[in-house]
């Protein structure tokens, strides 16, 4: 989470917000540590048991409308299928819509 956080800001230039889950690896100390470091970086978290606020859970609904009916034989083949369904989703400037959209949550200023 760190690498990540790191990556952004070199990417990013001005302030940061980022709206996240409550994922323990988003929470460990460290994370909070390196967060409460950075000035430019402003964390949110989705509330506790509200996933319909989060447009996360709307990809990983395109992804098992994907895979549903398929017959993996295997474990790779289902890794397959599950990241060809997420390759989908994010190649869509209209799925992607579609995810903030549905949420309640208003994505624009």
């Amino acid at each position: 989470m760190i690498a990540f956080l790191q990556q952004l800001l070199r990417i990013v230039s001005g302030p940061l917000v980022l709206v996240i889950d409550r994922h323990p690896i988003h929470r460990r100390q460290m994370v909070r540590e390196f967060i409460a470091e950075q000035e430019r970086l402003h964390v949110f978290f989705f509330p506790v048991a509200a996933p319909e606020l989060n447009p996360q859970e709307y990809v990983w609904t395109q992804v098992n409308e994907y895979i549903t009916g398929t017959a993996p034989h295997n474990s790779d083949e289902l890794q397959a299928n599950v990241f060809a369904g997420i390759a989908r989703t994010r190649n869509s400037k209209k799925r992607l819509r579609a995810c903030l959209d549905h949420s309640p949550v208003k994505w624009t200023l």
